[in-house]
């Protein structure tokens, strides 16, 4: 089996995580910080936005493969990669957009616990 629903999603992942690259180096040139974030709090958010994807993606994307790879079912991956997208989206639109609270901070990370905590479910159901 190739796991074309993983790498469809991983290929989406990248592209996200290259505009949120590229959001933290347009800001460091513009705000020339080298490192860090200088106090910068706009430059911060844009950190941990890009950060925030780096830490979750590999963790979904691993539960993915292995579940796709071991048979599971094509509509559950379908389902956890397009909403594992939103919630990417909608944590970074949220966090981009103030520090505090906000419905895409909130939702984004509820819905990316969701689909974590599905696919372990899933895989550890491979089992039975």
């Amino acid at each position: 089996m190739h796991p074309v629903i993983t790498g469809v999603t991983a290929a989406l992942i990248s592209l996200l995580f290259l505009a949120l690259s590229a959001r933290v180096a347009g800001f460091r040139h513009k705000a020339k910080i080298g490192i860090g974030d200088g106090g910068n709090t706009t430059l911060n958010r844009a950190i941990r936005a890009h950060g925030n994807l780096a830490e979750h993606a590999p963790f979904v994307l691993l539960m993915m493969l292995c579940y796709e790879m071991s048979g599971g079912a094509r509509w559950l991956l379908i389902a956890s990669g397009a909403i594992f997208l939103a919630a990417r989206i909608l944590h970074a639109l949220g966090l981009l957009r103030t520090a505090g609270t906000s419905f895409g901070r909130f939702w984004g990370v509820v819905l990316t616990w969701v689909v974590l905590f599905v696919l372990a479910l899933a895989n550890l159901g491979q089992l039975f």
